[in-house]
């Protein structure tokens, strides 16, 4: 039987059994694995319309509207393909004559050309579009749809052209002349006619497959989050001016019976040139009523502290919960929460170089009881609001 060392374990027997079992399995199956294998599938390319097609408008949007493979009718070259759909809602003018919105808004139905063989409304609203903007570069893109910078050919004017996929579209409402429109439109149309505060809305259409807005683009202008970030934070007096402008939108707004809902620095643009700040993207607003909100739509990291621990909050002093964040970005340059600061343990730490009204104003509107907030109302009064020095 030769000498105990010399003997084999009958676990280690096993073990080697098992591999060269494996290693001889592995062997003659992997042909048949990589013959089972699927192939992928090659990519469909844009194809040329047919031979017959003179480059008129009815067959670019018959052929849209009939093949999936094809871009999207508007602003496809410059847009690139349709964003993917959000599966939560993260969001994101006129001549200042009431009514001069409706009167000119583009409601259309109905896509493709005509049994006839005419251009189809939609069509036309497409032609007409690219025939009165020269469009430019990519402004934004997100869970809303995209922005494009753009040219009015008839005057030269700057403007943004803002492109929504129906499908991302869930609350609709009436202009005064009863036409069907967004939301977005519609509050648009209550509080930014004749007011400098608010951009403005030139036209909008409805497409088959997209609502486009046709809005006021100042042309040297820059959001406020990246006017914070090329200076780092601003002094006092600058933050002041800015501040009080958007404080009067949403004094505006709330008079018209708006609620933005998505108070922030990037809905907030700046004009360079003229210090003008303006309110923008109302996208997530909706009418202003004196009950509890039990829904919310906006940015979370604005939201107030009782909607993240007892799911309901009231306008207005959620309002000016996000309007302390936005003056705490623009004193300190950066977001009171973002470095592990949870709003309920109720302090909140501030730079010594900060006066002490602007501190007091900052804790007031930062409160974490809702009820200690002041109103939008009296923050117009605060004393910190009153020594105005345009920088």
């Amino acid at each position: 039987r030769g000498p105990a060392s010399a003997r084999l374990s009958p676990s280690w027997l096993w073990r080697c059994w098992a591999g060269i079992s494996a290693w001889l399995l592995g062997t003659i199956a992997s042909p048949w694995l990589r013959l089972a294998r699927p192939r992928p599938r090659p990519r469909p390319r844009l194809l040329p319309g047919p031979a017959g097609d003179t480059g008129g408008a009815a067959a670019p949007a018959a052929s849209a509207a009939s093949s999936p493979l094809r871009a999207p009718p508007l602003l496809s070259a410059a847009a690139g393909p349709e964003p993917p759909v959000s599966a939560s809602k993260e969001p994101t003018c006129g001549d200042g004559r009431p009514g001069a919105v409706e009167r000119r808004s583009g409601a259309v139905p109905g896509p493709g050309p005509s049994a006839d063989g005419r251009v189809s409304p939609a069509g036309k609203a497409q032609q007409g579009l690219k025939e009165r903007y020269r469009l430019g570069s990519l402004l934004g893109r997100g869970g809303f749809g995209s922005v494009l910078a753009a040219t009015r050919l008839s005057d030269g004017a700057p403007v943004a052209i803002k492109r929504v996929p129906r499908n991302r579209i869930h609350h609709w409402g009436q202009l005064p002349d009863g036409t069907r429109a967004p939301l977005e439109i519609v509050l648009l149309d209550k509080v930014s006619a004749g007011f400098p505060g608010i951009v403005q809305l030139h036209e909008w259409l409805e497409l088959p497959k997209n609502v486009v807005m046709v809005l006021e683009r100042p042309e040297r202008s820059q959001d406020l989050l990246h006017f914070i970030r090329a200076w780092g934070f601003l002094r006092e007096e600058v933050a002041r001016h800015l501040f009080r402008q958007v404080l009067e939108a949403v004094r505006h707004c709330t008079s018209c019976g708006v609620l933005h809902r998505d108070i922030k620095p990037e809905n907030i643009l700046v004009d360079l040139a003229t210090g003008q700040a303006k309110l923008i993207d109302f996208g997530c607003g909706t009418y202003l009523q004196a009950a509890a909100y039990t829904s919310f739509a906006g940015t979370p990291s604005y939201s107030p502290p009782e909607w993240t621990h007892l799911g309901w909050y009231h306008g207005e002093a959620a309002t000016v919960w996000s309007l302390g964040i936005v003056l705490h970005q623009m004193v300190c340059g950066e977001h009171p929460f973002r470095r592990g600061w949870n709003s309920t343990w109720g302090r909140l730490s501030l730079p010594r170089r900060l006066s002490p009204e602007c501190q007091d104003l900052i804790r007031r509107c930062l409160s974490v009881l809702s009820s200690e907030r002041p109103s939008v109302e009296d923050l117009s009064c605060d004393p910190w609001m009153q020594d105005i020095r345009v920088p």
